[in-house]
């Protein structure tokens, strides 16, 4: 593993806008940046693939350890939502993809950071644009990214599973980059003969007499994929969301708030302890950790995280607060200064289907910079 110095192609931002990033460049800070790219062997790639497969194991484990030994409370799931919650793992509704992040520095088993099980973005990016990169950079090298095919793949076999007469509505927040991932996700159900329709979250509607979500065309919305956290559909509608749940298929179902949830980190400890990867985690507190991050149990793109080491405690802003998770600091890669996160994701029932790398001088977040990478 190691880190490239590039000249990045004379027409790029064109090339990447064509292919639909239109966030490269935010507030003038690059984000798409293809100066340098990261080299693997083929052994590393295939030790990446592994430590994906083996996490998704254990997380199917460990949601139905949630389960019977009712660890709902240490999550912080509301009560209310717990009943839907077994339901639907119970059902095995349909479920579409996750996104682990690694440390990993080419020698040691990859360690799991956290896993966005329902709301992971930077798919565009590892998906489509980075390929791209490589026909026109290194056209005879390889690179581990199947997401496009395998993401078609799976929009077909969860076509049968749809209410075929009617739409899959997609819906997000009105944010560039989470806009752009359903837009992705859009084409490639489109790809896989579903029809679809797009309307933001604010634009949905509920109609209390036969209680049914409505779209801006007032047709009822009987199939939603929702790029937007479990636990902010609950705030935001409460009762109704989890009245319509047989209703509606829901895309990520209910049973995700069991993943996306950072507690997980500590259930996962709990459940297999000294596991090569995984990172030390706890509920309770830091316990004898003399370096740490304390992480809230639901947050996104690094926010609210504090990393307590031997040189200070250092923290990022946001909106987000306790309870917390504690795991164990990670020993960090630096490649020319940055340290980089793999971002390894996984299709449902496809397996592991490519990474993309976001690096930083600190703790990544939603301005990190995505830095494609290949092998040989």
């Amino acid at each position: 593993m190691r880190r490239i110095p590039l000249d990045p192609r004379r027409d790029w931002q064109k090339k990447v806008e064509a292919g639909g990033l239109i966030y490269h460049t935010p507030n003038g800070q690059p984000y798409w940046d293809e100066s340098a790219c990261y080299l693997f062997s083929a052994a590393e790639v295939d030790m990446l693939e592994a430590a994906t497969e083996e996490l998704h194991r254990l997380c199917l484990e460990a949601g139905q350890y949630i389960i019977d030994h009712d660890r709902f409370e240490s999550l912080g799931i509301p009560y209310e939502a717990r009943g839907a919650i077994i339901a639907a793992w119970n059902a095995e509704p349909p479920s579409l993809y996750g996104r682990f992040d690694l440390m990993y520095d080419g020698q040691s088993p990859p360690k799991l950071l956290e896993y966005n099980a329902n709301t992971p973005t930077s798919l565009l990016e590892a998906s489509v644009i980075q390929w791209q990169w490589l026909q026109d950079v290194r056209p005879k090298a390889d690179q581990f990214n199947s997401l496009h095919e395998k993401l078609i793949a799976k929009w077909k076999d969860l076509k049968p599973y749809l209410k075929s007469s009617h739409p899959l509505h997609f819906t997000c927040m009105k944010d560039n980059e989470d806009w752009m991932t359903v837009t992705y996700l859009r084409d490639t159900a489109e790809q896989a003969g579903i029809r679809t329709e797009h309307l933001a979250v604010r634009d949905l509607g509920w109609n209390s007499i036969d209680h049914s979500f409505k779209d801006l065309k007032n047709q009822t919305i009987h199939s939603l994929f929702a790029l937007y956290p479990w636990e902010w559909l609950l705030k935001d509608f409460g009762n109704e969301i989890l009245r319509c749940q047989q209703a509606m298929d829901w895309i990520e179902p209910i049973w995700k708030m069991m993943w996306s949830n950072k507690g997980l980190l500590a259930i996962l400890w709990e459940m297999f302890p000294g596991h090569p990867n995984l990172l030390p985690a706890f509920l309770d507190g830091p316990r004898d950790m003399p370096e740490y991050a304390r992480k809230p149990l639901l947050s996104r793109e690094g926010a609210n995280v504090t990393l307590h080491t031997q040189r200070g405690d250092f923290s990022t802003p946001g909106p987000y607060s306790g309870p917390f998770v504690y795991q164990k600091l990670a020993s960090a890669p630096v490649f020319n200064g940055q340290t980089p996160v793999i971002g390894s994701w996984y299709i449902m029932d496809q397996g592991p289907a490519g990474m993309g790398i976001r690096e930083a001088e600190g703790i990544t977040n939603n301005l990190s910079r995505f830095v494609p990478h290949l092998f040989e």
